[in-house]
């Protein structure tokens, strides 16, 4: 996922573009629609928000690691060859299929420049 880009058009308002692919864009308006949501509910006093509230439906080690992997512009061939698997492995732990053990956890938060425990 690219950077997302704020770009200041009123007193009031702010320009938010993001880029994202189209697999994923219809969860992310609905993200994004949760939390303009939950602002608007919001109190003053009230504006912090646990991970639970915000991603209701959970973070789980696979869309991190696809999201790291997008993050830093890599295929998944590039990310196997990063961390010596089969692109296959890659793959299948981007789809929930292949857990994510502490030393390949290690290997990929090298390779994707993250904190290891974010895949666990």
């Amino acid at each position: 996922m690219s950077v997302p880009m704020k770009v200041q058009t009123t007193a009031e308002y702010a320009e938010l573009s993001f880029r994202v692919p189209v697999a994923h864009a219809a969860a992310v308006q609905k993200i994004i629609n949760d939390l303009l949501a939950l602002l608007e509910q919001a109190n003053d006093d009230d504006r912090l928000y646990s991970v639970e509230k915000v991603f209701p439906e959970g973070i789980t080690p696979d869309s991190v690691l696809r999201g790291a992997r997008y993050r830093e512009g890599l295929t998944q061939a590039q990310l196997a060859a990063k961390v010596g698997v089969k692109v296959s492995h890659i793959s299948e732990m981007e789809r929930g299929k292949r857990s994510i053990g502490k030393e390949m956890a290690k290997r990929l938060a090298k390779a994707l420049n993250t904190d290891y425990k974010v895949f666990l």
